[in-house]
């Protein structure tokens, strides 16, 4: 005999420095009934990741390949430079690339900053280490500085390296990304959890969808309670009518019963009436 079917988990992968728990919390509220599962990749390997499904989507870093991949930008990081802590970089507030135009820069292999096909400003080291890992190691035995984004320099923190901002520097992106021909309707669950849709715009739309009905008529989101139907013609509504009743006393002239009919007033003498009385005499 065979075992209940498996439920099919949704796969995540995500590049260092992307924190995708936040995500992952709200998918776990909404979707309790599909596993999200977390695929730790490097940046350079995350598209080919996707590419060969092994993962249904992941949190890369831009730019992508537009021609297989969709990407949905999330955000933009700070750049900053690590330095040591004794460097006279580390007591400024910002910096410039011309301020460090003199300095020996590391330049790893899986950079994640993009500089134009070129090298970052500075005087290149002597070898390219292959990770930012290793660039950070070689930081802190005094071999010159490093540019990351902001969230590569928290994920690397050591106690002997600070970093500071800088300003003129190329940034990077974070985005969204999966397989232009896979967009599954968990795929696209997701992509409304990062562009903070609300549980009623997708779940509700999803459910709508596999049960073969659309929303309702006229409605622009999917599970917005529809608009109540107008009363019929000729129908009254119980306020019109009260109002109508009232109106039909005030007509009523006051009389105890309603609708009865006021008595009528006694006509005014005429003023062209004869006058009684004798006649005057003739003089």
């Amino acid at each position: 005999m065979t075992g209940p079917a498996k439920t099919p988990a949704f796969r995540l992968a995500y590049v260092p420095g992307v924190t995708p728990g936040k995500w992952v919390r709200i998918w776990n509220e909404r979707r309790p009934d599909v596993p999200l599962a977390l695929v730790a990749v490097t940046a350079g390997e995350a598209e080919d990741v996707l590419r060969e499904r092994g993962a249904d989507a992941g949190l890369v870093r831009l730019p992508v390949d537009r021609t297989e991949l969709s990407a949905i930008p999330l955000y933009t990081e700070t750049t900053v430079v690590v330095v040591p802590k004794d460097h006279y970089v580390a007591a400024a507030e910002d910096v410039t690339l011309a301020d460090l135009a003199d300095e020996i820069v590391q330049h790893p292999l899986d950079d994640a900053l993009d500089w134009g096909g070129a090298a970052p400003p500075g005087r290149p080291a002597f070898e390219r280490p292959a990770t930012t890992a290793d660039a950070i190691e070689l930081v802190a035995a005094g071999v010159g500085l490093l540019f990351v984004p902001q969230s590569l320099a928290r994920l690397h923190h050591r106690r002997d390296l600070t970093y500071r901002t800088v300003s003129d520097a190329p940034q990077s992106g974070v985005a969204l990304s999966w397989p232009e021909d896979a967009t599954t309707d968990l795929v696209d669950d997701f992509i409304g959890i990062v562009r903070g849709r609300t549980p009623n715009s997708t779940r509700g739309r999803a459910a709508q969808q596999a049960q073969g009905r659309p929303g309702p008529a006229g409605d622009a989101k999917a599970g917005t309670p529809a608009k109540p139907a107008k009363p019929a013609k000729g129908a009254k509504s119980a306020k019109s009518a009260k109002s109508a009743k009232s109106a039909g006393s005030a007509k009523a002239g006051g009389s105890g019963k309603s609708g009865a009919k006021p008595a009528k007033r006694a006509a005014a003498p005429s003023a062209r009436s004869p006058r009684r009385g004798k006649p005057r005499g003739r003089g």
